[in-house]
């Protein structure tokens, strides 16, 4: 650690692992009693103490710069973004964020809210906000026999969600792989992780929401809509747009996600181990590097173009390969090696030889040696080890440090593929990420699997348009020592404008490119200097067709644009 980054201050919280806070907050929702899991839903949105009282505290906390703990909570996961806030609020159930919101709009104070604290950009943590709302203590997931469904409070962490989810009930949703990302901004983004291509997004099992939203006059309400409130009044329809804007649409929006409900669409009955899907009993889980110093440009672009040439043969929602999700990590040349993590349901028939032959054209032609190893395990177990993966031993230095280290700094940018790059967008590829100028082992461009039953679903039945791509690409720099961002940045924003060069150096929807990922938020992408296209602004890239709509729901539920950031969505 350089002398100028020890010198920051970090608070202690900040240099301690999650996984006591993420093992007691899961420990915490398996003990609640099942009546306890089941009281909401009784009173409907005014019964708001009843999704975690068990651990709700009678009042909210207030935390104020005086107070020893601000430092940890006035910053995120990524230490680019502090912020100076006269009071950060701590909540433990609905009622007490409503008290809060509702306390900030009376006196016209600058609210952020923060989930799980993984915000990209300083959407939540910048100079101008006055009072952030923390939901890290409202982490409660139980079933609600009332709606038949679900309840994850926003507070709640992806791996509190699993382990609550498999354990009591032997069901999942296919969300991340990073244990600590909270499911307030994850589901409302249209989270995806290694099930998704087998079953869909999260905002595909989006069954409700309640949110504190804060009308025309500044009076803060909690609204609850789910997909039996009926659309057939002009009152019902609002609420089912607010519904819909929620499958997608982002955080920080609309107003402060309290709850979501999941239950699949497709489920009979009441019985909760049929409400949501049930993971694969068993996978393969598979990991291969090749060294970056026996890996020529040809072999580079030969591996490259088979990973987009398997995807667009293979990502059909009925392939016997819609199981299968691959991390292809692009490290840069400085981290030694290039990484491939993939995962498949191992029960399907003929798995191992379906497994061989993918990975078989993924490298064929490609002349490096490869290093490779294959286990069988459980889904879940998998799924946990994933969180913690240098622990692994089949893991070989592809970790991308998300969520790692307590003073990392980091850069961020998406794009979705429709199929598989052109040998212009690999050649920029490979000219940065071989470039032995810029020495930083922890840059990366991660192509991961998508499609299969994510397009399944029509571009405008969900806030999510993107539902015929079959890649999904996030593009990450990282950093500790902060005196070193400007050339980080630049490196990333100078691959990221040549990689899209053709199309204003972002990835305008055409035959290849289709946007980007409103939860990986990118603010360049509103930059003029790096975005030159003449119809693709951020707004259509992340959203296409369906920002109209958002729009409408943002008039109809924030219409004083209370909740804002660079990128929310702005009203018509």
């Amino acid at each position: 650690m350089s002398k100028k980054n020890s010198d920051r201050p970090l608070g202690r919280r900040s240099v301690l692992t999650g996984a006591a806070v993420v093992a007691g907050g899961a420990a915490v929702a398996a003990a609640l009693p099942a009546n306890a899991r089941a009281a909401v839903g009784a009173s409907g949105a005014g019964g708001a103490g009843g999704a975690g009282a068990t651990a709700a505290l009678a009042d909210l906390v207030d935390v104020v710069p005086q107070d020893p703990r601000y430092p940890d909570l006035v910053r995120g996961t990524n230490q680019r973004w502090v912020a100076n806030p006269e009071r950060v609020r701590l909540v433990t159930t609905p009622d007490q964020a409503l008290r809060a919101v509702r306390e900030a709009a009376s006196a016209n104070k600058r609210l952020t809210v923060r989930s799980g604290g993984h915000c990209y950009e300083d959407f939540v943590f910048n100079k101008d906000v006055q009072v952030v709302v923390d939901l890290s203590a409202m982490n409660q997931v139980y079933y609600d026999p009332q709606e038949s469904a679900f309840v994850v409070e926003a507070g709640a962490s992806n791996l509190q969600v699993y382990e609550t989810l498999y354990k009591l009930y032997g069901v999942t949703i296919p969300a991340g792989s990073c244990a600590s990302v909270g499911t307030g901004g994850h589901i409302s983004g249209g989270g995806y992780g290694l099930l998704s291509r087998l079953m869909g997004l999260t905002v595909d099992y989006l069954h409700g929401v309640e949110v504190v939203c804060v009308d025309a006059n500044r009076n803060a309400h909690l609204v609850k809509v789910t997909r039996n409130t009926p659309a057939d009044t002009a009152e019902g329809a609002r609420k089912r747009d607010l519904l819909w804007a929620h499958t997608g649409g982002g955080g920080g929006n609309f107003g402060l996600i309290t709850r979501y409900w999941l239950r699949d669409p497709k489920a009979q009955g009441t019985n909760p181990e049929q409400a949501l899907p049930k993971p694969p009993s068993e996978v393969l889980v598979h990991a291969a590097s090749l060294k970056w110093d026996q890996v020529t440009q040809d072999s580079f672009t030969r591996l490259v173009r088979n990973w987009g040439t398997w995807h667009e043969q293979n990502s059909a929602p009925d392939s016997p390969y819609r199981s299968l999700f691959g991390l292809l990590k692009l490290n840069h040349i400085s981290n030694g090696q290039i990484g491939l993590i993939t995962q498949m349901d191992a029960t399907v028939p003929d798995a191992r030889g379906l497994f061989d032959r993918y990975i078989k054209a993924v490298f064929a032609g490609v002349s490096a040696p490869l290093g490779a190893m294959t286990t069988r395990m459980g889904e879940h177990q998998a799924l946990v080890q994933y969180q913690e993966p240098r622990r692994l031993p089949w893991y070989i230095a592809t970790d991308s440090l998300s969520g790692g280290s307590p003073h990392l700094y980091g850069k961020y940018k998406s794009s979705y593929a429709k199929k598989g790059f052109s040998d212009f967008q690999i050649a920029a590829l490979y000219k940065h990420l071989s470039n032995g100028a810029y020495k930083n082992g922890d840059a990366l461009v991660q192509i991961d699997s998508y499609g299969g039953q994510i397009n399944t679903v029509k571009s405008a039945d969900t806030a999510v348009p993107q539902r015929d791509s079959v890649l999904k690409l996030q593009f990450q720099t990282y950093w500790t020592d902060p005196s070193t961002e400007a050339g980080h940045v630049q490196w990333i924003r100078e691959l990221y404008r040549d990689m899209y060069a053709e199309t204003g150096g972002v990835p305008q929807p055409g035959p290849i490119n289709d946007g980007c990922y409103i939860n990986y938020p990118d603010k360049d992408l509103g930059d003029r200097a790096w975005n030159t296209s003449p119809t693709a602004g951020w707004e259509s890239l992340y959203y296409a067709g369906n920002y109209p709509r958002l729009q409408k729901a943002k008039l109809a539920w924030d219409p004083t644009n209370f909740f804002h950031h660079a990128q929310s969505i702005r009203l018509p």
